[in-house]
């Protein structure tokens, strides 16, 4: 009797629940069932705006790219069609992407630097520059973005009119109604044979850093590493700068690479991309499968392990289809592109021209019926400066403060333990305070670079030529608002992921390894 119940017990504990009631199914249907209803969501959207425009005999698509703007832009890196390239719709909107970019990236470094000093100033003893970071914080970041942007528009609109003698210094800073003008150092000819030198030589100060340092590890001493490496750099820097034009030896280089990219036919351009795709799955479920082994062996996988090597395979597959049915015109996008990318290298390296590779111009006027800005100087629209000086501003308000919580969350013995090694305030915060600090503010520092980013969308209020404003004229003339609209949604996308990884590369970087 024992024994036929010892048995039932164990036949009990190994039989397998029905999939109604298996967890591992559940999950998996519930997945798929939220995949599935999002999807079917967005394909319902779609399918019901592309009847609703077909009945306006409106068509959806992205053919229009390639039309005339026939409109010009405020500014940018083209503002109207000349000689060597056409305003197409297609340059229109890149030309959108860059100034935003550039206002992002600009934006990003300044506030970071303004938000940083002003967080540090509101744990000063100092009482002046306490109180005044603390009104600063507490006033800027209160006050809307939009409110601030429009309030600096019209400061800037009532300044002074520009004339030959406008200062604060006339011929070098010019401030008025029309913009701000700053002296402008650009990339001369000889810059793209400097680059290339110096690489050269940055990898023989490497070699050389590298072997001072084991020396000095080896036999002790301080060799002053630091300062021989800032030595060599400058020495290498002025050699460099003297003859860089020996490189031009690489433009006949550059022209042939040329010439073979674009002998690529499109067929293999197809297949190398489909390869690229599929190994790029593999390696990354190989990867992941080595993070999940140990001296003992493969751990058990989870639900969720499966789900995202699942997944990846799903995106690979996708991948492939683009590539081969999906958009066929990309390997011929990709052939093309690449062929104008060496082709450009060629022209820099190719003639050698001139040995400077910077040069700088003071700004100046152009005088007619109206006095306007020349092209020779750094020169900020009203526009651009107002949305600019809005962001800067109110996104460094809320870094500072960013900056002042991390600051608080070191313990106060890091700061006790760098006095009694004899560190000043001024060394303990940039040696022992701010190194620790940083692992809890870059998370919340990433968010404010997301926000700077997609708040540029704010300059179509201002008359700024950002991509959202460049895509409502063109919207507006051809009618095509969802296919503007995806644009829009994959450039904030992309910006948006590629800020994400980088702040979580510095993150993971300064992360506390435990053993």
């Amino acid at each position: 009797m024992s024994q036929t119940s010892s048995s039932s017990a164990i036949h009990y504990g190994t039989t397998k629940p029905p999939l109604w009631r298996n967890v591992a199914v559940l999950k998996w249907c519930a997945q798929l069932a939220v995949l599935l209803g999002v999807l079917a969501v967005f394909w319902f959207l779609i399918a019901e705006a592309r009847t609703n425009l077909a009945a306006k005999s409106i068509p959806v698509g992205y053919d229009w790219l390639d039309n005339p703007a026939n409109f010009q832009l405020g500014e940018g890196i083209q503002t109207v069609d000349t000689p060597e390239r056409s305003l197409t719709m297609s340059r229109a909107l890149w030309v959108g992407m860059v100034n935003t970019l550039r206002i992002a990236a600009l934006g990003i470094i300044f506030s970071t630097l303004l938000g940083v000093l002003v967080g540090i100033s509101r744990l000063s003893k100092n009482f002046v520059a306490q109180r005044f970071s603390s009104a600063y914080v507490e006033g800027l970041r209160n006050i809307p973005v939009l409110v601030q942007i429009i309030l600096w528009l019209a400061i800037l609109g009532s300044l002074g009119k520009l004339t030959p003698d406008t200062g604060p210094i006339p011929g070098w800073v010019i401030v008025s109604q029309k913009g701000i003008s700053l002296p402008r150092v650009f990339l001369a000819d000889g810059f793209y044979q400097f680059a290339a030198l110096m690489l050269v030589f940055v990898v023989g100060i490497v070699a050389v850093r590298r072997q001072l340092k084991r020396r000095q590890d080896r036999d002790g001493g301080d060799l002053r590493i630091g300062l021989w490496t800032f030595v060599l750099f400058v020495i290498s820097a002025a050699i460099a700068w003297l003859i860089n034009p020996i490189m031009a030896f690489l433009g006949p280089i550059f022209g042939a690479i040329e010439d073979a990219w674009g002998a690529v036919p499109q067929g293999a351009m197809q297949l190398l991309l489909c390869v690229i795709a599929v190994v790029g799955v593999i390696t990354w479920i190989r990867k992941f499968l080595d993070s999940k082994r140990s001296p003992a062996g493969l751990a058990k996988l989870t639900d969720d392990d499966w789900f995202r090597m699942i997944f990846s395979v799903f995106v690979g597959v996708v991948a492939v289809f683009v590539v081969v049915r999906g958009w066929p015109g990309l390997s011929s996008w990709i052939i093309n592109s690449g062929s104008d990318f060496w082709g450009v290298l060629g022209d820099k390296f190719g003639d050698g021209r001139g040995a400077k590779p910077l040069d700088a111009m003071r700004p100046t006027l152009t005088e007619g019926r109206f006095v306007n800005f020349g092209d020779t100087g750094l020169t900020l629209t009203v526009f651009y400066a107002s949305i600019f000086l809005g962001l800067v501003f109110y996104t460094s308000a809320f870094i500072a403060e960013v900056v002042r919580g991390g600051i608080l969350a070191v313990p106060s013995g890091q700061s006790e333990a760098a006095a009694a090694l004899g560190l000043t305030r001024a060394q303990a915060l940039r040696k022992v305070v701010l190194p620790q600090a940083f692992r809890v503010i870059m998370p919340p520092l990433g968010n404010q670079y997301l926000n700077i980013t997609k708040n540029t969308s704010l300059g179509i209020a201002v008359g700024f030529s950002e991509i959202v404003q460049v895509g409502q004229t063109v919207y507006n003339k051809n009618s095509q608002t969802l296919a503007v609209f995806s644009i829009y949604m994959i450039f904030y996308l992309s910006c948006s992921l590629s800020i994400s990884s980088v702040v979580n590369t510095i993150n993971r970087r300064l992360a506390i390894v435990e053993r």
